[in-house]
Formats: structure tokens, sequence, C-alpha cells
């Protein structure tokens, strides 16, 4: 019985065992076990693949700062290129101000300049061959738009210095232009003034010495006078070209003499032209040797000339009174140390004493002004009675008769003597040609 009982149980038994082993196996698979055997192995596994993620993240994020690292340095010293470039740009800007007007301490500073950013991108090529790159580029990068904009800002300060020069320039130029406006003004309005007292402007080329008047005279006066302005502004461009003492030039032909303004010096330079051309004025043939000829005569002189460039009258008649005035007065008028200093030698005089004549401007203008002292001189002896020429003299007191100022816009406390005279004036019968004269107070010389 009992054996039947142990037999009965037996599969029993096996069973149970079974269902437990199938549970066990169970969780063995789906990784919960209550067994530490079991614990362990999971434990172990899942720490293999936790390390092995660990792992691979802390290499990949290496990598990655390695890069960004070397991103960065590049860029600091792209900054730094860039930056230098702009300072050499603003340095180039600072030497062509400085050309003009020139500055030497500025374009030393800024060849300096130059010199110093060309060795700075030097450095950073080596410094990129050789893999040296910033340790701090941010700061770097920060540093290196600071100088760009420093740079910028350099250039733009220049480029207003140079545009505010030019404003500075072209108001000075605008201030020259109103005084010469005011100046042209002054004389049109006295040329009008003139042309109005002699009802006529020119002189017809059918006029007949039996139709000569004053106004005819007038008008080759105002022609003649004109003439010679024009070749006393060409002697003063070459004396101011040649460097000379402007000032000390005029103070040796009028002494003690005041001038109201530094324009008027001129007048000094008109009153020595005029007063050796008119030299021998009343004379009939002025200086030269010749016998007195009749009205007729000078009359078809003066209707020969008149119209004619004095240059081609010169080449075809060279051996004529009038180039022998031409001739006389060039060697009386232009001094040997002027034509020196003006030409550089005397080549121009040589050949005028010798009986020729220069292809020179300075000559074409001067033998322009002689045609028209000539022409004048030649009416003056047509006329009957012959005009005559008077000069006035220094220190007399001013009269409206015989005189007229030069410079009108001239204002004194009191009216002031006759300093010299600029023109000479004339008279025709009972007609008088005002003598153009100079008024300023004369210094007293302390002895």
């Amino acid at each position: 019985m009992d054996s039947v009982k142990l037999s009965s149980m037996a599969p029993k038994k096996s069973k149970f065992a079974r269902t437990v082993a199938k549970v066990l196996h169970l969780r063995a698979a789906t990784g919960i076990s209550p067994t530490d055997g079991v614990q362990k192995v999971e434990s172990e596994e899942v720490k293999n693949d936790k390390l092995d993620t660990n792992t691979t993240v802390k290499l990949f994020s290496f990598d990655d700062d390695k890069q960004l690292q070397k991103s960065l340095a590049i860029e600091a010293l792209l900054a730094k290129l860039f930056a230098s470039i702009s300072s050499i740009k603003a340095a180039y800007a600072q030497l062509q101000y400085a050309q003009s007007p020139y500055d030497v301490d500025g374009i030393q500073a800024a060849d300096q300049l130059v010199v110093s950013e060309l060795k700075s991108l030097s450095e950073f090529k080596q410094c990129y061959n050789k893999k040296q790159f910033d340790s701090f580029p941010d700061k770097t990068v920060l540093m290196a738009e600071l100088q760009e904009q420093k740079s910028v800002s350099k250039i733009y300060e220049i480029m207003g210095n140079k545009l505010e020069s030019q404003m500075r320039l072209k108001d000075s130029e605008i201030i020259y232009l109103k005084e010469k406006l005011d100046e042209s003004d002054s004389f049109n309005q006295l040329l009008e003034k003139r042309l109005n007292q002699s009802g006529q402007i020119s002189v017809p080329d059918n006029l007949h010495r039996s139709g000569l008047n004053p106004s005819h005279f007038i008008a080759v006066v105002r022609f003649t006078v004109k003439s010679i302005r024009s070749f006393v502004k060409l002697m003063m461009d070459e004396m101011k070209a040649a460097d000379w003492d402007v000032d000390a030039a005029a103070g040796s032909i009028a002494p003690d003499v005041v001038f109201s303004r530094d324009d008027d010096r001129c007048f000094a330079f008109e009153s020595f032209v005029c007063r050796e051309f008119f030299d021998g004025f009343q004379m009939p043939n002025f200086s030269l040797p010749s016998k007195r000829y009749n009205k007729e005569v000078y009359f078809k002189r003066f209707t020969q000339l008149k119209s004619m460039k004095a240059k081609d009258y010169l080449s075809r008649k060279s051996k004529s009174k009038f180039a022998k005035f031409c001739r006389a007065k060039y060697l009386q008028i232009v001094h040997p140390k002027m034509e020196s200093s003006f030409f550089g030698n005397l080549s121009q005089r040589s050949l005028v004493s010798s009986g020729g004549f220069p292809d020179t401007s300075f000559f074409a203008s001067f033998a322009e002004a002689a045609k028209r002292v000539w022409v004048l001189h030649c009416l003056a002896f047509s006329f009957e009675p012959e005009a005559s020429v008077f000069q006035v003299s220094k220190g007399c007191r001013f009269s409206e008769v015989y005189m007229e100022c030069v410079a009108e816009d001239s204002s004194y406390e009191a009216d002031p003597p006759v300093a010299f005279t600029v023109v000479p004036g004339f008279r025709i019968g009972k007609t008088i040609i005002q003598s153009q004269v100079y008024l300023s107070p004369i210094q007293t010389k302390l002895t």
C-alpha cells in the first residue's frame, strides 16, 4: 500500500518540478530572475551595453570639438587679415592726402604704417603654414573687428578733410573770381564812360584826313592803352614765373608810394612802359633821325598800319620807320636782366639788335603795343594843329579836367596828391583827353 502511494505520487512530483523549471526558464529568458546568478548575468550585459554607448559618445564629442576649434582659429586669422588690409587702405588714403599740400610727417607716418601692416601679413602667412593658430580666437576676432572699424573711420575722416580742403579752395577761387569780375565791371564802366564822351568807338576804313576829329583820336588812344595793358600783364606774369620780388620792382618804379591794394602794383609797371613808349612822342619821328613830313604822309602811315598785325608788317618791311621804332623801344623797355631772368638767355635781344624780330608770344605782344603807339603818333601828326602829349607831375593836386584816377574805388580821408602818371594825357585844339593818374599819400622818409 505504501508502495502504491509512493508510485502514485512520483508522477505528480515530476510534473510539478517540470512546471517550476518551465517558469524559471521563462523568467531567465525575459531577464527577470529572483536568483543572484541570473541578476549578475543581466547586470553584466547591461553594464557592457552602457559602457559601449558612453565610449562612442565621448569619442564623437572629442573629434567635433577639435574641428570647431580649428574653424574658429582660421576665422580669427582671416579677421586679422582683413583688419590688416583695412589698415593698409587707411594708410594709403593718408598718404594721398599728405601729398597735397605736401606734409612730410604725414607721409612718413603713412609709410611706416604700411610697412608695419605688410610685416603683419607676412607673419600671418607663416602662422598659417606652421599651423600656429590663436589660442583665444573669440577675443582675437573682436579685436580684429575693432581695428577694422577704426581703419574705416580713419578713411572717412581723411575723405572728409580732403573734401573740406577742396571746399575751402573753391571758396577762395570764388572770392578771387568775384574780385576779378568787379574789376572787369569797373573797367567796363570806365570804357563806357569814355566811349560815351568820344561819341565813336572806332575809326572808319574810308576815313579821309579832312574828316578827322578828336573822337577818332580818343578811340585810338583807348585801343593803345588796352594793348599796352595786355603787354604789361604778360610781363608781370613772366616776373612771377621767374620768382621776381614784384613789390620791390614796383617800389623801384614808384618809390615812397602807398598802394591801396596789391593789385594796384600793376599801375606802376604800366606807368613805366607808357613813359618809355611815349618818350619822344612830341617829335615828328619820335627820337629817330628823319626829316619832317607833311600831314598826308603821316595819315597814310596811319591808314596802312592801323588794320595790320604788327608781326606781318615787320616781316614785310623790316627796314621801315616802324621797324626801327620797334627795335629801339624793345631795347629801351626790356632790360637785359629782365630778358635773361624770363627766358634764361639774351637771344631775343641779340636778334633785335642785329635787325631781326623774335617769333615769340612775348615779342608779339610787345610789337602789337608798339604798333598802337606808332599809329597813335602818326594820327597825332595828321591833325592840324598837331595833337600834343602831357604828363602830370608827382605831388600835384588832382584835377578832374586834366586827370582821371585809375583806381576809382580808392577812398582816403583827405584828397591825396598824384603819386605818378600811368597814361599821359593829350590835347587836340581845345579838346583835352585826361591823363590817367594814381592817387596815393606819399610816405615821408625818416632821415
